[in-house]
């Protein structure tokens, strides 16, 4: 109630801002997941094995930070009305196509293609949402955006309980066609950035020369968000394989649980987001961190299901919890004039280089047990992410948009 209460302060354009924002990085992420829930059925559809399938989803990933560089600095240069607007069409379009794939050699090319889009939307859309808003909602509004990703998460599992036996796998991405509408939507109620319009840079050149001015606190950015990717995919990626491989639970039920956890998830970003406008980013972050150590041995040694789904539930409200803080976080600790790209490259570059989560934990597998690949993965994870945070700085309650003169 507070938090909806809250809501209701914001002005008409802030709120069209951050329904913009929210409803791309939820669609987008919908695109994503809906491949995750049709690996078995790609994989026989185009006659290749699921490994290849699952490759696709690497390329993806691999694509993002291409989106959030050409995406980030139009938006630095340009504003973000306009480059949020292509984005949007960019990755319908090529979502919509994938349903139209005739061979897997498309397939995979159109998935690559959608890594741009993907990447791209993130950071014009956290950039726009945080700058249209005052500081005193940033917090609530950052866990809120963050939260997209798992209803997103949430919808695809939907669909593919519903429009897939029903329609099909291919009427699954002409689903993700539809956001190509929320472009009319932002052209007609989304009024540009006033920061942005402030601080904007003459000439890509100057943006770039921006960028490698603050290339420590850049480095930074990229570290941290590299153990937020090893936090949040070393928790999520092979969590329903160990349920089904290790507690022999059907994929039936582990898809159901898949819902109740992000659930957990959406609770999770909202709370820690609004706490953090009273704890400050930092300590926020750091209680959601302690939240996931805590229930690590509900998550990882549970051996009822009642046991496993709270544990999977309060990890991913701990894991999402730390995530919704980010937009927040990270928009304020960019240079004004390249908060398009710093924040969405950062976020990418650590996707990028956290790749390799989850072959890491197959191999702990080997070695260690299914049990303890995961949990002391996400143990050492943790403590390492929590020491990241507490030795970096916060800029909470910044200002993105200066006063005007004589103002009192």
């Amino acid at each position: 109630m507070i938090i909806l209460d809250e809501l209701k302060g914001l002005t008409k354009p802030q709120r069209s801002a951050f329904v913009a924002s929210l409803l791309g990085w939820t669609l987008d992420a919908f695109d994503f997941f809906v491949v995750v829930f049709l690996v078995d059925t790609l994989a026989a559809q185009f006659h290749v094995t699921k490994a290849d399938i699952i490759w696709t989803l690497t390329w993806t990933l691999a694509m993002r930070p291409v989106g959030a560089l050409v995406f980030g600095l139009l938006a630095d240069r340009y504003g973000r009305r306009i480059p949020l607007m292509a984005n949007v069409i960019f990755f319908s379009i090529i979502g919509l196509l994938c349903g139209f794939a005739p061979s897997f050699g498309v397939f995979k090319i159109l998935r690559a293609l959608y890594g741009i889009g993907m990447g791209g939307e993130w950071g014009v859309g956290a950039s726009l949402a945080m700058e249209s808003a005052t500081p005193r909602w940033r917090g609530v509004l950052s866990g809120i955006l963050q939260s997209g990703y798992s209803v997103g998460y949430l919808l695809a599992a939907v669909a593919a309980r519903t429009v897939l036996p029903t329609f099909g796998w291919r009427a699954m991405f002409w689903v993700g066609g539809l956001p190509a509408l929320l472009a009319l939507y932002i052209r007609a109620k989304v009024p540009e950035s006033e920061a942005w319009q402030q601080h904007r840079k003459e000439s890509l050149g100057a943006i770039l020369r921006t960028v490698a001015g603050h290339w420590r606190g850049f480095g930074y950015l990229v570290l941290m968000m590299t153990f937020m990717m090893f936090f949040s995919h070393g928790t999520q990626d092979l969590y329903p394989d160990f349920l089904k491989t290790h507690h022999g639970i059907s994929p039936a039920t582990v898809s159901l649980m898949a819902i109740f956890y992000n659930v957990g998830a959406i609770l999770g970003a909202i709370v820690f987001g609004a706490l953090s406008e009273r704890l400050g980013r930092r300590a926020a972050m750091v209680a959601a961190l302690g939240l996931a150590l805590a229930v690590i041995p509900l998550w990882a040694f549970g051996e009822t299901l009642a046991v496993l789904a709270a544990g999977a539930f309060l990890m991913q409200m701990g894991v999402q919890g730390a995530w919704g803080v980010i937009p927040a976080h990270l928009s304020e600790l960019s240079p004004d004039a390249v908060r398009g790209v710093v924040p969405g490259l950062a976020y990418q570059l650590g996707i990028l280089i956290a790749a390799p989560t989850n072959t890491i934990q197959y191999a702990l597998r080997d070695r260690l047990g299914y049990q303890w690949a995961l949990g002391s993965f996400e143990i050492a994870t943790i403590l390492a992410l929590a020491t990241i945070v507490l030795c970096g700085r916060e800029n909470r309650g910044r200002l993105f948009v200066r006063e005007p003169a004589g103002a009192v």
